[in-house]
């Protein structure tokens, strides 16, 4: 039987941060899951780590489906997920990065935002609480979709643009945790990192991250670039409170220079045809 999500998980040369996202995700509830991880370990295979091992078996014990993939050579991280997303079989699909962990219960509550608004992805920031107590007011402006979540055109350095700055430290904790009332809020969004469910059809349509081929085997930013396109023509947004934590681990992308959405988006190129104002979306020039 299909199972509802495929978690996908690309992963690199981080073995013990892997087996703490996979156990976490053994703590769902909720919607069937199948998960996927992809390996571009080069020294060895981090999915073959004895503490990686006692987990993947452990999740097959609970009847949770687990496929582990080498994939190399390295082609950079657009292709690694392009990969990843050729394999999905599910009506939705979660990118998961290797180094988050989830609150029980995360992906039940994502799936029925996603669900309920049958936009393009539903995302849940992840909080790095080494930042607790500093506090950065500034960075914590927030924009509620009040009413059904609609396409949006944002372009790097618009005014929407900024909203991203709510994800960095601490700031989306801090915020969530003066709010009362505990009901899920729907956010909008610049783009999520670490941790986003997209429907799969959607994904797809908007090229997925076929964009691969146009990028050097160095670059970074292939996570925002595919929520853009899929933002501008479906819609996407943030879940509040969020339930992610990030285990805020050196990066394993280290050449920036080349960032996809930049590249690909600023002038227009990589903007689903169907978007913009004839597809009833905002734009923020």
């Amino acid at each position: 039987m299909t199972a509802a999500i495929d978690v996908l998980i690309p992963t690199c040369e981080r073995p013990a941060a892997l087996a703490v996202t996979l156990t976490a995700l053994a703590a769902q509830s909720g919607p069937s899951l199948r998960i996927v991880v992809s390996d571009q370990s080069e020294r060895s295979a981090g999915s073959e780590a004895p503490e990686v091992l006692a987990v993947l078996r452990y999740l097959r014990a609970r009847g949770v489906a687990v496929e582990v993939r080498r994939h190399l050579p390295r082609r950079g991280m657009a292709e690694q997920r392009a990969f990843l997303l050729s394999l999905a079989r599910a009506p939705c699909c979660l990118f998961l990065d290797d180094d988050v962990i989830l609150e029980p219960g995360l992906v039940a509550r994502l799936h029925a935002a996603l669900t309920a608004q049958a936009c393009g992805f539903v995302g849940s920031a992840v909080h790095g609480l080494s930042y607790l107590g500093q506090q950065r007011p500034a960075q914590e402006a927030i924009e509620f979709w009040e009413g059904p979540v609609q396409p949006e055109v944002i372009r790097p350095g618009s005014k929407a643009w900024g909203r991203h700055h709510l994800h960095s430290a601490a700031n989306l904790f801090h915020l969530q945790s003066r709010m009362t009332g505990g009901a899920d809020r729907l956010y909008r969004v610049a783009w999520i990192g670490g941790c986003v469910l997209f429907d799969t059809t959607k994904l797809r349509a908007c090229g997925g991250f076929d964009f691969w081929r146009d990028l050097p085997v160095d670059h970074c930013g292939e996570d925002v670039l595919a929520q853009l396109r899929v933002m501008a023509r479906y819609g996407g947004c943030g879940l509040l409170p969020s339930g992610a934590y990030h285990m805020e681990l050196p990066t394993t992308v280290t050449a920036r220079e080349v960032d996809a959405p930049y590249v690909l988006f600023q002038d227009g190129a990589g903007l689903p045809s169907a978007a913009g104002a004839g597809a009833g979306g905002a734009v923020d020039p």
